[in-house]
Order: C-alpha cells, then structure tokens, then sequence
C-alpha cells in the first residue's frame, strides 16, 4: 500500500529528526475509539510554520495577523514534505459515521485547544470530495502525472509523441552516453549502505547550492529508515565512468512510482531528466505499474509526456468572522487551477486524434 503513511515511515521521521516539536512539525495523531478498538484516525501534526507542505497559505496567516489572530499553532493532517496523493484518514468499515464522527471530534478539539485550523493536504479525489460535503472547504492544485497507456517499452510511449517532440526527447537521451554517464536503477535490499551515504551527501549537496539549507531530512533518515524500507524503495545512480555523480530516489506501491530526492555532485545536460523522469517511466514500463507522480512543480514535465493533473487539499477554519474570505478565496482558487489544467493539456506532446 501507499508507502508514506506507514508506521515505520512516519516513525523514522520522528526518530531521525526530521520531525518533531524542533523542526515545527509535532506529532499528534488524532482517533476515534469504541473502548479498546479504534474506528477513526487522523494522522497529524501540530505546525507552528507553513514550510514543506506544498499547499500554500502564508496569505491566510498574514490575513490572521493582520486582524490580531494566531494562525500558528495549526493542525495538518498529511506527510511532512511529501506533496503526493494517498489515503488521509483510515475509518473503520463496520462503522458507516465514522467519517463523519471524527470531522466533529477534530473540529471541537481545534476549538477547544485554540487551534487556528485544520488543513488535510493530498487526499485522494474521493476523500477530498466527501470531506467538502462535509463543510471543510476544498482547494486545488496542479501536478504533472505520468499514466502508462500499456507500453510495451520507452519508444511505444515515444511513437505516441509527434515527431518533433519525439525528436527532442531521443536526443536529450542520447546526450547522457555522449557525456559518459551510465545509469544503474537499485530496489530495496539491491540499495546498498554506501549507496545511501552518497544519496545523503547528493540531497544535501543540491538543496544548499538551491536553497541555502541542508534539506528538510536528516542523514539518519537516509540512512537508518529508507534501508528498513524494504522493496518500496527505488534509487537511480548515474557514473561518470566509474565515479557516481548523482543519484535520484523513489518510491513506489502496488500501481504508483513516487519521485522524491534527486541530488547532483557536478552539472551534466539532461541528466536530471533522465535520472527523474526517463529512468521512472521505465521502471513503470517493465513492471506494468500505472502512475508515475514525480513531485510538486515542474511545467516542463509537460512537453516529455507527464499530464496535468488536479490535487486536493481541504481546510476547516475556527474563526468566523474569516471563514468566508476563505471560503471565497478557495472558490477562485480552484477555477483558476481548472483553467490552468485545461490550458496546460493543450501543450502535451502527443499527436493529436484524428
């Protein structure tokens, strides 16, 4: 099942420090229980900063600020710095309000607690809409997805592009043999210690050079817990000649990939499209899985094929008096993102239909 809600994933991150009251994510998972047994559960964290979420809201928290509210401390329900779709909320099937039950219980707690808001970031489509029915107000954004059509390997994919498209995808393949770089793609226990340690060292390198710090998780994440992740982890490394330069990591369940890290020890032309994107594709090509989600951002996934794709987050707000101005903005936001989804469709690479 979806690998970023497990008990030893969502540990580890707490184990390893990249969460945790210092790091502004605190855990508190909320249930529901009938004496012993639990029939609703909420994974969630106390945030006091909006950072590593993806949904963003620094507006809202100015809007707070500006009426003499605190927006921080609030409540998300999600994976910390892991904008990808999944389950949210587990309910117990033998019981048909659960649902229903637990939206009540959390909301009475944020109340009762002085918490701003609840915001439940990447629920799947089917959540996010039972969750608006319910009164927490759904927001949109979009991904770029890659959907296996039943290719039989990467140049099927390709013949469904049109030629000049086709062209310049076989020639930003072609350039990574002319730079010497060869790519090996490791699963679960084929990924070895050192390999780890240099995947840490590439994420770490690249998230200074763009972001000015060392990336949201800690060396012991990549270390200690992604090796106790068993078969649901995938790294792509590439070598020039013999040395590795560079090294992407992924996720993936029975009919997802999931792109997560990349990082990068040298400049090399396409590599991070081939190690990211191309590597990914084939990966879902040879074991027939469907989905390909390669992260947050990124329109010029667009042109190699990844397909405009509608995420969800849905948000619940304790303070009346700003509820319709979020209610409002919500409601624009997501026509904006629908346009912009419709728009994007249209610059896809593939021929058209006749």
């Amino acid at each position: 099942g979806y690998p970023f809600l497990t008990h030893r994933f969502l540990e580890g991150l707490e184990t390893s420090g990249s969460t945790g009251s210092q790091s502004g994510w605190q855990n508190c998972h909320l249930g529901l229980w009938d004496k012993d047994h639990p029939i609703a559960l909420a994974p969630g964290f106390l945030k006091s900063h909006s950072y590593g979420e993806y949904v963003f809201d620094w507006s809202w928290a100015d809007a707070w600020h500006r009426s003499g509210l605190d927006y921080y401390p609030k409540l998300v329900t999600g994976v910390p710095f892991t904008p990808a779709t999944g389950p949210r909320l587990w309910t117990d099937n033998n019981h048909p309000d659960a649902q229903l039950e637990l939206f009540s219980a959390v909301t009475d707690w944020c109340a009762s607690e002085n918490i701003s808001s609840w915001h439940i970031l990447f629920p799947d489509e089917t959540t996010s809409t039972q969750l608006a029915n319910t009164g927490l107000m759904q927001r949109m954004t979009t991904q770029f997805h890659w959907f296996n059509r039943n290719y039989s390997d990467f140049d099927d994919f390709l013949s469904a592009f049109n030629s000049r498209k086709r062209k310049a995808l076989k020639k930003e393949r072609a350039a990574i043999a002319a730079q010497n770089l060869q790519l090996v793609t490791k699963t679960g226990s084929g990924i070895r210690e050192e390999d780890w340690a240099f995947f840490y060292y590439c994420y770490q390198t690249t998230y200074l050079k763009r972001s000015g710090h060392q990336g949201y998780l800690t060396g012991d994440f990549f270390t200690k817990v992604c090796p106790q992740l068993g078969e649901s982890t995938v790294m792509v490394i590439a070598h020039e000649g013999k040395k590795p330069v560079a090294a992407a990591l992924y996720f993936v369940d029975d009919d997802t990939l999931y792109g997560r890290y990349w990082g990068c020890l040298k400049e090399f032309d396409f590599l991070h499209f081939e190690a990211c994107y191309y590597r990914g594709i084939e990966y879902c090509i040879e074991r027939g899985i469907s989905r390909f989600d390669p992260g947050a951002q990124g329109e010029h996934k667009i042109q190699r094929g990844f397909e405009p794709t509608l995420t969800y987050s849905n948000h619940w707000v304790a303070e009346p008096r700003l509820k319709d101005a979020v209610a409002d903005f919500c409601r624009r936001d997501c026509d904006h993102v629908r346009r912009y989804r419709d728009e994007a469709a249209t610059l896809l690479p593939f021929k058209q239909e006749s």
